[in-house]
């Protein structure tokens, strides 16, 4: 049987107990469900807001668009982002109409502070920080960083749900974080995520503009007012972000098992790093000091990549690549060049198997025909 990158694992008869609720209730958009996870997470993270959304997509568009608005960032604005990641993190400065600046990654595929500190001019007004695979690289260093620098931070938290740095659940120190729980993130659902503000003010914002810019949305003006009452006020111009009671039924059976399927990942983390060990030819992307990482990845670095993951294929093991160097896209093709560790790691870098269905005997069997691969010279 093929060992797949990744297999979402549902708790199906919870998901569809959750699932029945909504549709006995009749209640499916934005609703109840959608305001218990919203406290579940806040709950959980040890955050002050929470608003759940239909996808880290949009939430990262919308810590753009409302930043840029309340502090007038001109279109020449810069941000500061890596060019190691998927391509909605960057599509968002754009969309917002302000400009990406690539910055170097390190040994952790993270951003470096060096280089970030490097790439800061007067155009400088936030940083996107993405924790890959649920690392969390040097993200302290980048914290003192925006913070001596008045730059705004966002961290781009799609696969760190359930990361803790130091214990503390991360994203306390941002100015506001963003979480994805698509299909085969570790809090699945089919799409959504979760915005958190560190400010009450953004975040009271935030679910006006999720909203089309109306000031109360249909589940409030019908439960804090007792009968449905049709009239609102529209604030300003906003989007439909919001998510929905479906998914949040589903977030909430994903979240219960969060840690649970966390440790299991570590635990094939620490498998692969256990047979791996010694290799010359095969490089681990460690984890930085200090991090309980989600493990939603763990890559590893070899030479001759497209071979080494076609011979793999052959064994029916299919791994992944997060990500090619977004500077190879035409689209970001401006800054072609700038970031050669990012460049050279996108060459390099190889995710392999991770999720609840891969065993001890799988990684033993992936490990085995990896090192036999790149033994031989292509």
């Amino acid at each position: 049987m093929a060992i797949q990158l990744f297999v979402p694992n549902f708790r199906v008869d919870e998901c569809l107990a959750g699932i029945r609720e909504c549709l006995e209730k009749g209640w499916t958009g934005l609703g109840f469900k959608t305001v218990e996870i919203e406290n579940a997470w806040k709950q959980y993270t040890g955050l002050p807001h929470a608003h759940f959304l239909s996808s880290n997509t949009v939430g990262l568009h919308l810590a753009f668009h409302l930043f840029k608005e309340k502090y007038g960032w001109e279109d020449d604005a810069e941000v500061i982002t890596t060019p190691l990641t998927f391509i909605s993190t960057n599509h968002a400065i754009i969309q917002t109409g302000l400009k990406p600046v690539f910055a170097d990654v390190d040994e952790y595929l993270c951003l470096d502070p060096v280089d970030v500190e490097r790439k800061i001019t007067p155009k400088t007004k936030a940083l996107i920080y993405v924790g890959l695979g649920g690392n969390t690289g040097k993200y302290e260093a980048i914290v003192k960083l925006c913070k001596a620098r008045g730059i705004k931070l966002i961290l781009d938290a799609a696969h760190m749900s359930g990361t803790r740095l130091h214990g503390k659940h991360v994203g306390w120190d941002a100015d506001v974080t963003v979480f994805s729980y698509q299909a085969v993130k570790n809090l699945a659902t089919a799409d959504s995520g979760m915005i958190c503000f560190a400010s009450a003010e953004d975040d009271e914002r935030a679910r006006k503009l999720t909203w089309l810019g109306i000031n109360k949305d249909t589940y409030a003006r019908t439960v804090t007012q007792g009968a449905y009452k049709w009239m609102y006020d529209v604030e300003e111009l906003g989007f439909k972000y919001h998510g929905n009671s479906i998914m949040a039924a589903i977030a909430l059976v994903s979240l219960k098992y969060l840690d649970r399927d966390n440790a299991y990942r570590r635990q094939l983390a620490s498998w692969y790093e256990e047979l791996l060990s010694g290799d010359e030819l095969i490089r681990v992307v460690p984890i930085a000091p200090g991090c309980e990482s989600s493990r939603h990845l763990f890559q590893v670095r070899v030479q001759k990549r497209e071979q080494v993951l076609m011979a793999l294929n052959e064994y029916e093991i299919h791994p992944g690549v997060h990500y090619r160097d977004n500077t190879e896209y035409g689209l970001y093709s401006f800054g072609a060049g700038t970031c050669p560790k990012a460049h050279e790691a996108s060459k390099e870098i190889l995710s392999l198997p991770m999720h609840m269905g891969v065993t001890r005997a799988d990684v033993e069997f992936i490990c085995e025909k990896l090192k036999s691969i790149v033994a031989v010279k292509f």
